[in-house]
């Protein structure tokens, strides 16, 4: 249930400096973060909580820069220590960073790569991996945020390994996690590490949350464009293959609609996007199967079928390293959580949802229905607009890709958490 990291034996075997402790853990704050994030180290790391059988940790709570800091809702906080508390702390956790477009104070990446240097374990939550990759100690590495960051995040630094299907990424001494309620996975994994599973699981009880959540991020993507992306001439190509998942083509085709060698467009795509083409298509087709399982009564052949795929045996597979269960257990999982009653899903014309008759047309695209929260429902702008997004690297290894996606493909064991340890 973990990934491996190739980096983590020359992270287990450094050693914290003579002035750290392991057992202190500062949180390094911003102005502008937002207080939920904010708060899950504050709430794992600052209460004593022995009495549950929960080790106890010595929190440090640091400003980033000069004070007040103003954090959701227009609260001011006072931090009770400066940067130089970080130089006291075996772990240094940054929550949150306010903006995924400006740089974050060079005084607070110094004390990042001193703290690193010094041996400490560094922890990016969500936005925080933009901090981390700021001061340098993502290059090379395995990360994760949030999915609808990671292609900012790939795109501005090229040297980080994004995976935005996990949960959180464990590389021995630095570790990233997706968004919000993942920065509590990742926290209870950092105490699994350090004190066991029992000491985990009473945090987890205390805190009221699964001590293990299984799943990664895919089933909670929006693959809208990129801003950037909006007006490029890549948009036409994505409309054009949403429109036509039901049939069989490949990567050259698109290059092909786009005027491009299969080269050009590869790195076009993939410099706009932070996505390989061949691994956002295969995710198109596994997202339209999930539609088509949630709304229609298609069997999984017929699916496999409207969504491109070339057999049921490929659908099969592509569904379930993307989101660790098969089409027919999906299906009935989604069905079961629906509400008793729930009408039919419709068309956007009103008309019921195809059914599997035979002889009905193949159903377009459809948005996701919110039922009981299988798939979270997402405002999508337009028919490109859900096209290009943070795509897991499922792919790589079929298509000969390398890089970021070859990292993360040759790597997939569970969905939803890797870890060095």
């Amino acid at each position: 249930m973990s990934h491996d990291s190739t980096a983590a034996p020359e992270a287990a075997a450094r050693k914290l400096s003579g002035r750290r402790r392991k057992e202190i853990v500062a949180v390094l704050l911003f102005s502008g973060g937002p207080i939920f994030e904010s708060s899950i180290p504050l709430s794992v790391f600052g209460i004593d909580r022995q009495d549950a059988g929960v080790p106890r940790y010595r929190l440090l709570v640091c400003g980033g820069e000069e004070g007040p800091l103003r954090t959701t809702g227009g609260l001011e906080l006072s931090a009770p220590h400066g940067l130089e508390a970080i130089s006291r702390a075996g772990t240094v956790v940054v929550p949150a960073w306010r903006s995924i477009t400006s740089p974050p104070p060079e005084e607070a990446l110094d004390a990042l790569r001193r703290a690193h240097e010094e041996g400490a374990r560094i922890v990016g939550l969500c936005t925080g991996a933009f901090v981390l990759a700021a001061a340098g100690l993502l290059d090379g590495r395995p990360a994760t945020t949030h999915w609808m960051y990671a292609p900012t995040l790939a795109k501005r630094y090229p040297s980080v390994h994004v995976d935005p299907r996990e949960l959180f990424v464990d590389d021995g001494d630095v570790l990233t996690s997706a968004g919000t309620a993942a920065g509590i996975d990742l926290c209870l994994h950092i105490v699994r590490t350090d004190h066991g599973n029992e000491a985990a699981g009473a945090l987890a009880r205390r805190l009221v949350v699964p001590p293990r959540r299984s799943g990664g991020q895919e089933r909670y993507l929006d693959r809208s464009l990129p801003e950037e992306i909006g007006a490029d001439p890549l948009a036409e190509v994505v409309a054009w293959a949403l429109e036509h998942l039901h049939e069989q083509f490949d990567v050259e085709t698109l290059a092909a609609r786009a005027y491009m060698s299969r080269r050009t467009f590869d790195r076009r795509f993939r410099s706009l996007t932070g996505s390989a083409p061949l691994q956002w298509l295969i995710t198109q087709r596994v997202l339209q199967a999930q539609r088509l399982l949630e709304t229609s009564d298609y069997s999984v052949d017929e699916v496999a079928g409207r969504c491109g795929f070339r057999s049921p045996v490929a659908l099969r597979g592509h569904f379930r390293r993307q989101l660790g269960s098969s089409p027919a257990a999906y299906r009935a999982a989604y069905r079961a959580r629906r509400p008793q009653g729930e009408k039919q899903p419709v068309d956007t014309d009103g008309a019921p949802a195809a059914t599997g008759s035979p002889g009905s047309p193949s159903p377009a695209p459809a948005l996701h229905s919110e039922g009981s929260g299988a798939v979270p429902m997402q405002t999508r702008r337009t028919a490109a607009a859900n096209a290009v997004g943070p795509s897991p690297s499922l792919a790589a290894t079929a298509s000969g890709e390398h890089g970021r996606e070859a990292y993360a493909g040759s790597r997939a064991t569970l969905p939803g958490q890797r870890s060095g340890s």
